[in-house]
């Protein structure tokens, strides 16, 4: 890919890293820790590919 990327990919990226945040550690103490994930924090960036990429 390129070096230089156009601003709506980089936009997408960027939601893409602020989503695959762990969840906070007060959540996962008052969950039991049966709450550990995100739904979109489980997204690796070598193994999936966004969208419109």
């Amino acid at each position: 890919m390129a070096r230089n990327k156009d601003l709506p990919s980089k936009l997408r990226r960027a939601k893409k890293m602020k989503q695959s945040k762990s969840l906070p550690s007060w959540i996962i103490m008052r969950t039991g820790g049966k709450v550990r994930w995100s739904p979109y924090s489980r997204r690796e960036w070598r193994n999936s590919r966004l969208k419109r990429d």
